[in-house]
């Protein structure tokens, strides 16, 4: 699997609400294997200290063009000769036509120009400012300069207006730095892929809903894993405030019955389903139809609650059912649950995880997994170790392809 191990990335912040996202894109880097060394203009630290990229990469920040003990031995020399790429990101309107001109007035723009290394850049700015003739042409000739430009993402601004100009999520940056790093993989072209992830919500009354902790982290790095490998990728999600992995189509539902009836608008197109939500086991009978109101002389409340649709087992009991993957996520006996997912549902493979274990699970970054599955008869398992969770998508899909293969000859 394409990685950034052993890159060494050179990570520039400029001026702009943006500037936050860059924390998470430096971390991010980092989980992916690559050494980040990051420079900031004076713009950017307004927004953003030295000190939470000095804790996130644990090297020091530059800042400064004129730093006597820095380049004492011309370190802004050897500081663009060391990285094997320079990310920007956000690159503000200033910073892009200071490049774009040729200037070298800061210690970023300095390394720029002195730098041999793959040139990117994540534009943000204003809706406004991105779409000015002199961002266009700034625009332009950066590209023949070399410079790679990733996005602007289209969306709601901070000031509020709406439209092309916005930072793409740290996420989105760096799968496009995985995606040049090597081709991706192509295994799973060819092949339509339906996904549910994240919670859902069963409405108590307008204000209130029953849910779970379920964040859809792992079902969102499942769709970015499985369409950058090629699949033709379909995800159902729940309330989550996620970012839709590129190239994946997004349905956004709210409960139980919702996630049900937008899946089974896709199974019939589908050669795979991953059942990856947090589905509510039950909904309100009846919700209210306005806010429930506490009684003085009442310190309890009685909600009658009936049984939601079994999404993953009703579409595996469908004729000509895709090949279907369920989750597990268990407390205790995980093993036996599993067990149990697999067979009481009909599914060709589970993916079982202890959410109880710190740090794994709901909300987290990374995860550990144990994938169960039935073979001439015999339960077959085999365990994934503690991973982030997009490099145990990858794991999971290797698994799941093997499978599918061995259930589906007609599709090698």
């Amino acid at each position: 699997m394409t990685s950034l191990i052993g890159r060494r990335i050179l990570l520039g912040v400029s001026g702009g609400i943006a500037a936050y996202k860059s924390a998470v894109l430096a971390r991010l880097l980092k989980k992916q294997g690559a050494e980040v060394r990051v420079v900031m203009t004076d713009g950017a630290q307004a927004f953003v200290t030295p000190l939470t990229f000095q804790a996130l990469t644990g090297n020091a920040v530059r800042t400064t063009l004129l730093d006597p003990e820095a380049e004492a031995g011309m370190g802004h020399i050897e500081l663009a000769r060391w990285a094997d790429s320079i990310l920007i990101a956000p690159a503000s309107a200033d910073l892009m036509a200071r490049l774009a001109n040729g200037m070298a007035d800061d210690l970023l723009t300095t390394l720029c120009l002195a730098s041999q290394a793959t040139l990117y850049m994540a534009p943000a700015m204003n809706q406004a400012m991105w779409a000015h003739p002199a961002t266009t042409r700034n625009t332009e000739r950066l590209r023949e300069y070399g410079w790679h430009l990733l996005g602007p993402d289209s969306g709601e601004q901070a000031c509020g207006d709406t439209g092309s100009g916005r930072m793409l999520e740290p996420e989105a940056i760096v799968t496009a730095l995985l995606d040049a790093a090597e081709p991706p993989l192509a295994d799973l072209a060819g092949l339509r892929i339906v996904l549910t992830a994240g919670p859902t919500r069963e409405a108590v009354d307008p204000v209130r809903y029953l849910s779970n902790h379920s964040s859809g982290k792992m079902g969102f790095s499942l769709a970015l894993a499985a369409r950058r490998r090629g699949a033709d990728v379909t995800l159902i999600t729940g309330p989550v405030a996620l970012p839709t992995p590129e190239g994946v189509h997004r349905q956004d539902v709210e409960s139980a019955v919702d996630m049900l009836h937008a899946a089974e608008q896709c199974i019939d197109h589908a050669d795979i389903f991953i059942g990856c939500a947090a589905v509510a086991d039950f909904r309100l009978e009846h919700p209210e139809e306005h806010k429930l109101k506490k009684r003085p002389d009442e310190d309890t409340l009685t909600l009658t609650l009936v049984k939601n649709p079994d999404i993953i087992a009703t579409l595996a009991h469908r004729a000509n059912a895709p090949f279907m993957v369920g989750f597990a996520a268990e407390t205790r006996n995980v093993t036996h649950y599993a067990e149990d997912k697999l067979i009481r549902k009909r599914l060709d493979l589970v993916v079982a995880n202890d959410v109880s274990r710190e740090g794994l699970g709901f909300g987290s970054d990374d995860n550990a997994v144990t994938l169960h599955w039935q073979e001439s008869g015999r339960h077959c398992h085999q365990a994934l170790p503690t991973a982030d969770k997009l490099t145990l998508a990858h794991g999971i899909l290797d698994h799941l392809l093997v499978r599918f293969h061995a259930t589906h000859p007609a599709s090698l």
